[in-house]
């Protein structure tokens, strides 16, 4: 199935998208051994709502229920989550084109241990420009810092 076959609508979230996007994330947190959990469902929730608030984050939704989001602020992604039942579909690329669309340069971290989330990334245009212990992030995993930009032809 592709995202024109599931009917896949993107746009800005809504303060009621705070549960759904949430429960994503807390879904891929669950099945991901190496993630460790720093917070519970309800201060994430929260943390959520406030970047909905601000306009950080675009949902994809498919028959108006959320099925994966992604998190930007100006040139910066700073998540990329889908439900597992939507992954490998091409949501998390529409998700990415529509930050493309509106930025002519993007950058993100992803973890080091995140070998998926990897060659997505790579294969969407993006370069890998920094390595970091993790010292800076609020896991302390190793992470990969990754750039796209615009080309001119």
């Amino acid at each position: 199935m592709n995202v024109r076959e599931a009917s896949i609508v993107i746009g800005p979230a809504e303060g009621k998208d705070a549960s759904p996007c949430n429960a994503v994330l807390s879904d891929w947190a669950e099945e991901t051994a190496w993630m460790p959990r720093l917070g519970e469902t309800m201060q994430e929730a929260r943390y959520l709502r406030n970047l909905i608030t601000r306009g950080w984050i675009t949902v994809a939704r498919q028959k108006g229920r959320v099925v994966g989001f992604l998190v930007r602020d100006g040139a910066e992604i700073h998540a990329l989550y889908l439900s597992q039942r939507m992954r490998r579909q091409g949501i998390g690329k529409a998700l990415l084109d529509h930050a493309k669309r509106q930025q002519t340069q993007l950058a993100l971290w992803t973890y080091e241990a995140n070998k998926p989330a990897q060659l997505f990334y790579l294969r969407e245009g993006f370069h890998e420009i920094a390595r970091s212990d993790g010292a800076d992030n609020d896991e302390g995993l190793p992470d990969i810092r990754y750039e796209w930009r615009m080309s001119n032809g």
